[in-house]
């Protein structure tokens, strides 16, 4: 099975309609799917419902999608670092459906895993709670959490061989692993492309059988989300 296209456009061809659930890998500005969320902006797709950690910043990763009001539901856990954002939700423009990191990351997971649902204590008397079903077991209170099953997952990776065996780099593997098997599809794009057979089995992250489509998006800009920098000390 041919996995590797041209472009992220291509890649995406024939998987996108208005409605649909997107689930997006990465953390902040680190291991996000760049080409395949400008694709998504240039495809003009609305109505999105995107489960993802964050939304980035403003005007970065899935904040380019947000300022042209093509995401119409997050499905996230921190969103503090994003004005847009911020603004859209307090103005009643978009929907955001909080989770607690672990418990977005279980879920995805979960819907991976062919699992519809789990027990968690986290959330249990706050906000996170309300409106789910509550079991006790052993003594102790839980929620009712749903997995996650996205109609496309989007992914960024560093190396992957032809079959589509893929590596990540260091944190980037933090919500690219479970994001990539909850889709329906999954579309990674990474920075470089190998023979296969050239990488060590035991260092493969992610299974060829869960990547459909790949993308080499390189080259790539590291993009820094907070620039800390101490003042230069007197001579």
């Amino acid at each position: 099975m041919q996995k590797i296209y041209p472009s992220a456009e291509s890649a995406l061809d024939g998987l996108l309609f208005d409605g649909m659930t997107i689930a997006a890998g990465g953390f902040g500005l680190c291991g996000i799917p760049e080409r395949l969320i400008d694709a998504l902006v240039a495809s003009g797709i609305k109505d999105l419902t995107v489960a993802s950690n964050n939304a980035g910043i403003d005007n970065e990763g899935l904040g380019k999608l947000l300022r042209t009001r093509q995401i119409k539901k997050m499905i996230s856990s921190y969103v503090g670092e994003n004005k847009e954002f911020e603004r859209q939700f307090l103005a009643g423009e978009i929907e955001i459906e909080f989770n607690p990191q672990g418990t977005l990351a279980e879920r995805m997971r979960a819907g991976g895993a062919g699992i519809p649902g789990f027990y968690t204590k986290t959330g249990v008397g706050t906000q996170v709670a309300e409106g789910k079903e509550h079991k006790e077991f052993d003594g102790e209170t839980y929620i009712l959490e749903r997995g996650i099953r996205a109609d496309v997952s989007i992914i960024k990776g560093w190396k992957a061989d032809e079959t589509g065996n893929l590596m990540f780099r260091k944190t980037t593997r933090n919500f690219n692993l479970p994001a990539a098997t909850c889709g329906k599809v999954c579309i990674a794009e990474v920075e470089e492309i190998v023979a296969a057979g050239s990488l060590d089995p035991d260092c493969v992250h992610l299974p060829s059988i869960f990547v459909n489509r790949l993308i080499d998006g390189s080259p790539y800009d590291k993009r820094i989300e907070f620039r800390t920098v101490r003042e230069r000390e007197a001579a």
